[in-house]
C-alpha cells in the first residue's frame, strides 16, 4: 500500500512528465494506425493509382492528427513554462526546419500538383522520372549524368520535398508533354540546295506528323490556360552560310520520351536520301587548306655536307 501511495504521490507531483508520456504514447499509436491502414489498403485495392493516392491520403491524415495532438498537449496541459521554452527552442533547429519544410513541400506538391509519379522533372540540378512521393522525399529514377541523351543512369535518387521552395522545378510532361529539338546538317557548297531543302523538310514532316498533330491540340490548351503566345510546331528549316559549308538547322517538336530515337531516325532517313541523289547533294566536312609550303632541295644540302 505504501508503494502504491508513493506512486500516486509521484504522479500527482509530476503531471508534466505524465502528460508528456501520454503524448508520446498517442503519437506511437497514430503511427501504428497509419502503418496498419496502409498495409490493409495495399492488399484490398487492386488499382495501383487508387492504392497510391489512398495510402498517401492516410499518411497525410495521420500527420494532421499528430499536429492536432501536439497543439492540444503543448498549449493545454503543459504548465511548466521552462519546459515549453525548451521544446520551442529544440523545435527551431536547422534539422526540424528542414523536416517541417519537407512536410510542407509534400502538401504543396499534392495540392498544387507541381508534379506527380510518372512525370519527368528536373529539380536541384537532377533530372529523372518521378517514381514515388512521400511526406519527406521525392524518389526519382535518374536520367543523364555519364549516360548520353535521355537514358536512365540506373541510380535511384531521393530528394527532399523542401527543394520545391528553393528553386525552379522543370516539368517535361505536365500540360505539354513535348519538347523542341534541333540538329545541324552541313551541306557542301555547289550542291543542289533546293533539292536538299526538299529532302530535309519532306522527311521531317513524314516522321514527325504524329507529334505535330498531337502537339497542336495540347498547345491550344496551354495557350488557354497560361498567358502565352501561339507557337510554331511544324518542322522549320533555317539556312546559314559559313566559311566551310551551308548549315541547315532543322527545328522540330517531339515527344519528350522519344527525343533520342527521333533524332536518330531523322539523321538516318535524311542521310539515305542524300546518298540517293548521286552527288547532287553532298554532305560537307571540315577541311584544312595548306598554302605556300617551302621547298627543300635535298641534293643541294647533300653537296654542302
Amino acid at each position: 500500500m505504501d508503494q502504491i501511495k508513493l506512486i500516486e504521490d509521484w504522479i500527482t507531483s509530476h503531471p508534466t512528465i505524465i502528460n508528456l508520456v501520454k503524448y508520446l504514447a498517442w503519437v506511437v499509436l497514430v503511427f501504428l494506425l497509419i502503418a496498419w491502414f496502409r498495409k490493409n489498403l495495399k492488399k484490398r485495392l487492386p488499382d495501383n493509382a487508387v492504392k497510391y493516392k489512398a495510402q498517401k491520403g492516410i499518411e497525410v491524415l495521420g500527420y494532421l492528427l499528430i499536429i492536432v495532438l501536439t497543439i492540444s498537449y503543448f498549449t493545454g496541459t503543459i504548465k511548466d513554462f521552462g519546459l515549453a521554452i525548451g521544446l520551442l527552442t529544440a523545435g527551431i533547429t536547422i534539422t526540424l526546419q528542414e523536416l517541417i519544410l519537407s512536410i510542407a513541400g509534400s502538401f504543396y506538391i499534392f495540392f498544387v500538383r507541381v508534379y506527380k509519379p510518372g512525370d519527368r522533372i528536373e529539380i536541384n540540378g537532377i533530372k529523372g522520372d518521378v517514381i514515388d512521393i512521400d511526406s519527406i522525399y521525392t524518389t526519382m529514377m535518374e536520367i543523364g549524368e555519364w549516360v548520353s541523351s535521355d537514358n536512365y543512369s540506373g541510380r535511384i535518387v531521393k530528394l527532399s520535398n523542401a527543394f520545391v521552395f528553393k528553386g525552379p522545378v522543370y516539368n517535361y510532361s505536365q500540360d505539354f508533354p513535348f519538347v523542341w529539338d534541333e540538329f545541324d546538317l552541313p551541306i557542301r557548297y555547289g550542291s543542289d540546295v533546293e533539292l536538299a531543302k526538299k529532302i530535309v523538310i519532306e522527311e521531317a514532316k513524314e516522321i514527325l506528323s504524329e507529334y505535330v498533330s498531337e502537339s497542336i491540340t495540347k498547345w491550344k490548351k496551354v495557350v488557354e490556360k497560361y498567358y502565352i503566345e501561339n507557337a510554331q510546331v511544324d518542322p522549320t528549316l533555317a539556312i546559314t552560310l559559313t566559311d566551310n559549308w551551308i548549315k541547315f538547322n532543322l527545328r522540330y517538336i517531339v515527344d519528350y520520351r522519344k527525343r533520342r530515337f527521333t533524332r536518330h531516325l531523322l539523321n538516318e532517313r535524311i542521310g539515305n536520301k542524300i546518298e540517293a541523289t548521286e552527288g547532287k547533294v553532298l554532305l560537307a566536312s571540315s577541311t584544312l587548306e595548306i598554302i605556300r609550303i617551302p621547298t627543300v632541295d635535298i641534293n643541294k644540302d647533300s653537296e654542302e655536307k
